[in-house]
């Protein structure tokens, strides 16, 4: 089927009485940004239309349902699947429908799961499009306008500074100092995904490159696994933004990984970390600095104990074991999340999720479940932080005490088993 697609700059150009545009990505994604307008209307739902138009519909078009201007964060394209085949007949018989006098435009992240919804409409009767690119494009065409605004990126900076002085930079300096990140004369490969934390990350790194208290070198280090157009405009757009200049180089990671059936996340994440080694030392690097935060811990151990049956965690540093001379660091260790999310949301920034291949197909196949076991990990804690408020730091400090002598195993760093049995 011929579907006609339009582009940002046309939906702006439409008058916005003459069509509805229809959001099919998750509610979460949907409540935490949108196009101003946009009615959510699940993926499934559009899908399952019946000819005569009749479909259940619980987000219907009306000026309380229009998301505003003023949300944040490009999301993913993680659409929200209802596993229920079909939608009972009363609900559906009573369901409001979509008007057939104006365009209907569909838009997902990228635009790679409204195709199918788009037919259905079309078949149906509806003067349906699909949105070129989807939010991502239209996003990168919003942020596009901002670049060469020195003001906005001063007002980042300057947020570092004072609003955010303590509960990042400070924290982030704390890290560096309690774990001994960086030494005199390092070169740091600070590796930029695109996402809030690493982008953060590079700014904090350039605020102590200013204070110039510790002679080091940086390279603002991004790697293209694969990204579509708009996901790589997106963050060279942010780093023009931010005045983060950025050193990128190209891989096929998501192509490698996209037929691998069980854990692709865990391999597609081996991989970049490898690539980021191998070029960082190109580079003249000695250590990668990633985005992982303080969440990121925490939630990281408890699922070692839930999902692998052992105790580890994160560790602020590591040698790498493959490449000699190379270290690992998280600079952001003692950094909350919200936190990154307040610094983001006050200086009026948009980074890119997860983009990957599999993000987009995850919901359709089933086959989220390493995203999904780290969702259960967060979602377990914040419903244990209700009865015991102090649970996140107990289990960040737990592993800084750990007593040998009360627990009935352990492993050395040579990978040697011993028991508790041993000197009993």
């Amino acid at each position: 089927m011929n579907i006609q697609t339009i582009t940002p700059e046309e939906l702006h150009a439409m008058d916005p009485d003459t069509r509805i545009l229809v959001d099919i990505r998750s509610e979460n994604d949907y409540a935490l940004d949108t196009i101003p307008g946009a009615i959510r209307i699940p993926r499934n739902e559009l899908i399952a239309i019946r000819p005569d138009g009749a479909s259940a519909v619980p987000d219907t078009p009306s000026p309380s349902n229009a998301a505003g201007s003023d949300k944040n964060s490009a999301q993913s394209d993680s659409s929200e699947l209802n596993r229920q085949a079909s939608v009972q007949s009363d609900a559906a018989s009573k369901a409001p429908r979509l008007p057939r006098d104006r365009k209907i435009v569909v838009f997902c992240m990228s635009g790679f799961l409204s195709r199918e919804p788009v037919e259905k409409l079309i078949a149906a009767g509806y003067d349906a499009v699909l949105l070129d690119g989807g939010y991502g494009n239209w996003l990168l065409h919003q942020m596009q306008k901002d670049i060469g605004n020195e003001e906005k990126r001063e007002q980042a900076e300057k947020s570092l500074r004072k609003r955010f002085k303590h509960e990042i930079m400070g924290k982030f300096v704390k890290a560096i100092v309690d774990y001994q990140l960086l030494q005199p004369n390092d070169h740091i490969a600070v590796c930029i995904s695109g996402g809030k934390d690493s982008m953060l990350m590079a700014m904090c790194f350039r605020e102590l490159k200013r204070r110039n208290k510790i002679p080091f070198e940086v390279t603002y280090l991004c790697m293209n696994p694969g990204y579509s157009d708009a996901t790589l405009g997106m963050i060279r757009t942010n780093a023009d933004i931010l005045g983060i200049p950025l050193t990128i180089f190209e891989t096929h990671i998501f192509d490698a990984v996209d037929n691998i059936p069980k854990s692709p996340c865990y391999i597609c994440a081996r991989m970049r970390r490898g690539y980021l080694y191998q070029k960082a030392k190109e580079l003249g690097c000695n250590k990668i600095a990633l985005g992982h935060h303080y969440d990121d811990v925490i939630e990281t151990t408890l699922m070692s104990i839930l999902y692998s049956g052992q105790v580890q965690t994160m560790m602020p540093k590591l040698h790498s074991i493959h490449f000699e001379g190379m270290e690992l660091i998280r600079p952001l260790y003692l950094i909350r999340e919200k936190d990154i999310k307040a610094w983001r949301d006050l200086n009026g920034l948009h980074f890119i999720r997860c983009a990957c291949h599999f993000t987009d197909l995850c919901s359709l196949e089933d086959q989220g479940s390493e995203v999904s076991k780290r969702l259960e990990a967060r979602e377990l804690i914040a419903q244990l932080k209700k009865s015991t408020p102090a649970v996140e730091g107990n289990i960040f400090r737990s592993m800084d005490n750990v007593y040998l002598s009360a627990v009935t195993g352990y492993k050395d760093q040579s990978g040697t088993r011993h028991s508790f049995l041993d000197n009993y």
